[in-house]
């Protein structure tokens, strides 16, 4: 009988896992064969005995006996040379780290050019061909490699994340879509994915033009700074070039003094020296005439004493000596006034700071600037009338007086919602912004505890935490009064404070200068606290009130002592 000639395909002896000729091969229940260590090998990595090319699922782990059959024909078949190991394919790169490895190569594993979130798997160029090839693979999803897959897997189920549940915000399976989340709002992850898309792109614009802005101030704050060294070197050139002048003339004007005074001083000690010496001579001269007469009061020869005594009795003519006088005081009253009011400028000069102001995108202005006020008159001169923001009031706080007074009570305010309200803690802000200027207000407290402070715009005003509260953070200062005792509080720092209590506290802000003044009013102004910094921001005057306390802003003018 003649020989029946056989054609094969190679592609009906390879193995799926490794791609190579079937070695020692092993045929499952479903109908597909492997090689015995390539499946044992696939299975020992995997939490469930499945067909590596059906997915056909094992409740039990099958035993593996080699097909026999099979075995001998692909011995044959090798014999006759009709099959060999597949190249790798062009496309096919090793994996290198970094590279999602192929989970189907054995040895060295090629990298994965996709992963299919059905069969949880990547797979590089050769094995993921079935995808394309088996109808029961073509349906899918496949997706760019992925090395974490199990994210993609619900962890109670154990299946593809499929849909987004809108109620609860988040990636459900279909065994979830019908179980608790079945009376949510659900949608495809693709349809969520479009709105987040817009949300991203809305988020993005935003930070573009917030980063644009950041960038023109970052620009402008280079600019001014810019501006603010060249001014200050010049306005330093400047008073350097009057302080060496000042110091000059006091210099010259010492030396002429001094030269006029070391003068007038030689011209008085001549006179005097001469004087002295006229002086002397008269008194050498009275010392002889005075010997000469007692000598002739002892002689005894008595006409001798007679016709002599008449030529001895004539006095010497008196010298001009006793009509000099010398000078011995050099001091001068006016001069000594002179000099006493230059040297209280100077040391008032002395006591200004230089400082830098900038404001509304302007060039810096290097100013002097004069020392804070010391009695209430002087502080009256920078009175600033404030009034209290509805809009900010917590709503157990109650306004009355023309917004100047602030009350806490049990019962709540019908204020309406508004974003700058404080909806937790019991605090309210004044409306005016007080920035590049002085400014003073006075208020009076009653109760036993209380805020009186300042802050920028930016405190918080919705959450609930004690850095919201006024001077427990870095947007605001302030001095608590409780039970008649003071402390000060700033980015939740406390310092207490002796002081005699008084119900009346003036604040005194010099915002140029960044300093904000606590002020004990009664018959005097007596300093609490001064907090010295560098403002960014406009403050605006603000309270913390506690259970039945108040606070009135008091109404001031300049006469007003």
């Amino acid at each position: 009988m003649a020989e029946t000639q056989l054609f094969v395909s190679q592609d009906d002896f390879t193995c799926s896992v490794c791609l190579h000729t079937l070695t020692d091969p092993v045929s499952l229940h479903c109908g597909h064969s492997f090689c015995l260590k390539c499946l044992s090998d696939y299975w020992d990595q995997s939490q469930m005995c499945s067909c590596p090319q059906c997915r056909h699922t094992f409740m039990l782990r099958p035993e593996l006996n080699r097909n026999t059959l099979l075995n001998e024909v692909v011995k044959k078949l090798k014999k006759t040379g009709l099959t060999s190991p597949p190249p790798p394919s062009p496309s096919q790169n090793y994996a290198i780290p970094g590279d999602v490895e192929c989970d189907f190569c054995t040895g060295k594993k090629f990298r994965a050019v996709k992963s299919c979130l059905t069969c949880m798997a990547s797979y590089c160029q050769t094995h993921l061909q079935p995808h394309f090839e088996v109808a029961a693979w073509k349906g899918h999803k496949l997706t760019d490699p992925d090395r974490n897959l199990e994210e993609k897997l619900c962890e109670k189920h154990q299946k593809s994340l499929e849909m987004f549940c809108r109620t609860e915000k988040t990636c459900i399976c279909m065994m979830c879509a019908v179980t608790e989340h079945n009376s949510h709002e659900k949608v495809e992850l693709e349809t969520e994915r479009e709105e987040k898309q817009k949300q991203l792109r809305t988020t993005r614009s935003e930070i573009r033009r917030r980063l644009e802005e950041k960038k023109k101030k970052l620009r402008e704050m280079r600019k001014t700074a810019e501006e603010m060294k060249l001014s200050v070197e010049r306005v330093m050139g400047e008073h350097e070039k009057s302080f060496i002048d000042l110091i000059h003339c006091i210099e010259e004007t010492y030396k002429n003094l001094t030269g006029k005074i070391r003068e007038q001083e030689k011209r008085e000690m001549e006179k005097a020296e001469g004087v002295m010496e006229q002086l002397e001579k008269e008194i050498e001269e009275l010392k002889r005439r005075e010997a000469e007469l007692k000598e002739l009061s002892e002689t005894k020869d008595h006409i001798h004493f007679l016709q002599t005594l008449s030529s001895r009795c004539v006095l010497p003519a008196d010298g001009d000596s006793l009509s000099f006088t010398v000078t011995a005081d050099f001091s001068s009253e006016d001069l000594l006034k002179e000099l006493s009011g230059l040297k209280k400028s100077l040391e008032k000069i002395s006591q200004w700071d230089i400082l830098r102001t900038v404001s509304g995108g302007e060039a810096p202005n290097v100013a002097l600037q004069h020392p804070a006020p010391q009695i209430r008159e002087e502080f009256l001169q920078y009175f600033c009338p404030l009034t209290l923001d509805i809009n900010t009031a917590h709503r157990h706080l109650h306004l009355s007086e023309g917004n100047k007074k602030v009350t806490c009570k049990d019962t709540k305010a019908k204020y309406p919602d508004h974003p700058d309200r404080f909806d937790h803690w019991c605090q309210v802000l004044c409306r005016e912004a007080l920035t590049g200027t002085r400014c003073y207000w006075e208020v009076e407290c009653s109760g036993d505890f209380m805020n009186i402070g300042a802050a920028y715009k930016g405190l918080s005003r919705k959450r609930v935490g004690r850095e919201c509260i006024l001077g427990y953070n870095d947007k605001s200062w302030c001095l608590l009064c409780s039970d008649s005792q003071y402390s000060v509080h700033h980015n939740n720092k406390r310092t207490v404070i002796s002081a005699p209590y008084s119900p009346r506290i003036g604040v005194y802000l010099d915002w140029p200068a960044g300093s904000l003044s606590f002020y004990s009013v009664s018959h005097t102004m007596t300093l609490l606290h001064r907090f010295n910094t560098s403002f960014t921001e406009p403050l605006y005057p603000g309270f913390w009130l506690n259970d039945y306390c108040s606070v009135t802003i008091s109404h001031l003018t300049p006469c007003d002592h």
